[in-house]
């Protein structure tokens, strides 16, 4: 019960303020538990984020491989592919998955980070090998790159409309898996 309302706090802290927000003693805050028992629930923030991730997602790459899964053709689902990835930015489920740029995390927590991150470059493979890529684990690598830097100046709230990042990301997405 208390590690479940310490992680939907930890949600909130890091949909609000990022990374820097994340503190335990504003999740004792939170939560109104003592900073001591923070510490008995979590050794540190990084294992704080790396739990975020291992319970958030599987849900959040289930919706990604939902919406690809109702496109009917390679590129609808490739399309699918970058539109929920983004559409899902504004998700609080999604702060941790993007914490993995932090600084702060130990090399075990990024790691764990990372494999469950290349899971999704793994789901758009089928739909690049019916496109005739004869990489696609590769080309899925830098499709991921081009959704990445679309989550950054989202993240960031660049002068552009979300909107319009989507649009210009599926663009070159699109164009560049069509080659």
């Amino acid at each position: 019960m208390q590690r479940g309302a310490l992680l939907d706090a930890a949600r909130s802290l890091l949909s609000e303020g990022g990374t820097e927000a994340l503190t335990f003693p504003a999740l004792a805050e939170r939560t109104g538990l003592a900073r001591s028992s923070v510490y008995e629930y979590f050794r540190s923030r990084a294992a704080v984020v790396e739990e975020l991730c291992a319970v958030d997602f599987p849900v959040w790459a289930a919706e990604v491989e939902a919406a690809m899964e109702r496109a009917d053709t390679p590129e609808g689902k490739i399309e699918a592919y970058v539109r929920q990835q983004l559409a899902l930015v504004g998700d609080r489920r999604h702060r941790a998955v993007v914490a993995i740029s932090a600084g702060e995390l130990d090399a075990g927590a990024r790691e764990k980070i990372r494999a469950a991150h290349g899971g999704l470059v793994t789901m758009v493979g089928d739909a690049l090998m019916a496109l005739g890529h004869d990489q696609p684990r590769l080309t899925a690598m830098l499709l991921q790159g081009v959704v990445d830097a679309a989550v950054r100046r989202i993240e960031l709230g660049a002068a552009e409309e979300p909107e319009r990042i989507t649009e210009a990301a599926v663009a070159m997405a699109l164009g560049g898996v069509r080659g």
